[in-house]
């Protein structure tokens, strides 16, 4: 397979910094190519603005998504924002990498994100009909990849369990395997956790790296989240409300899965 690593820390001798290394070195040795969008070391503009769309008219006020949809069509993106595009292109698996600051992920990844995900390409493709609402949540530009979040958090596993003062941690990442990992199509893997990383040491590292061995192993092969698909028949359109017939009762993000 071809894996893209997005990668978000800003310490290369940091915990995150042998994840990083180990996981690069586990899939190169597995037979896969991999690609490292390393965005510290990269110094990656998080800001979405005007700069994003060479040659446009200045007279013009800056619209970040219209903007976004021309500079994407016409082919004048800035060429940073190009280059990322083409890396998700070529990837079978996309891997993002970050610490959990604040219950999302830390600003420079999602600048990437705001950026990468041009008009046109990650949203705002595909029919809008009474059937069809755009190629969106199981449909679009991703469709056929995988993706997985490598995430590292400060708290304990409990705190993040079913009655953790944090919330239930597939809540706290859901805005960001639904929303922008399910949203252009890639089938999302579940997210692999790693609690207490303040704590880890020389002893307890062994097996945090095996345990992530173990899962990059299953990037190929193992269950992807069963989201409901928008146009598969679950919600109705254009109210893209879950029909009531379905988790009859229930609301909250668990609707959202078919299980």
């Amino acid at each position: 397979m071809n894996v893209l690593l997005v990668y978000a820390h800003p310490e290369p001798t940091s915990l995150n910094g042998t994840l990083k290394a180990f996981t690069v070195e586990h899939l190169q040795r597995a037979g896969h190519t991999v690609q490292v969008s390393d965005l510290h070391a990269m110094q990656w503009k998080a800001q979405i603005d005007a700069d994003d769309h060479p040659g446009r008219d200045p007279s013009v006020p800056f619209h970040a998504s219209l903007d976004s949809r021309d500079a994407f069509r016409t082919g004048r993106q800035s060429a940073d924002i190009a280059a990322e595009q083409e890396k998700l292109r070529w990837a079978d698996a996309v891997i993002l990498q970050f610490p959990l600051w604040w219950f999302s992920m830390p600003a420079i990844l999602k600048g990437w994100v705001d950026r990468v995900y041009a008009y046109g390409f990650a949203y705002g493709v595909g029919e809008h009909s009474d059937q069809h609402w755009g190629d969106r949540y199981g449909e679009g530009a991703m469709s056929g990849k995988r993706a997985m979040l490598v995430v590292t958090t400060g708290g304990w596993e409990s705190h993040y369990g079913p009655r953790g003062i944090n919330g239930p941690i597939d809540d706290v990442l859901f805005p960001i395997q639904h929303g922008i990992l399910f949203y252009p199509g890639f089938d999302v893997l579940p997210a692999h956790v790693i609690y207490r990383s303040s704590r880890i040491d020389e002893a307890s590292l062994p097996g945090v790296l095996e345990g992530l061995g173990a899962r990059l192993d299953g990037l190929a092969s193992d269950p992807v989240i069963a989201y409901r698909r928008q146009n598969g028949g679950d919600y109705l359109i254009p109210a893209l409300s879950l029909r009531p017939e379905l988790a009859e009762g229930e609301a909250g993000l668990g609707v959202h899965l078919a299980l």
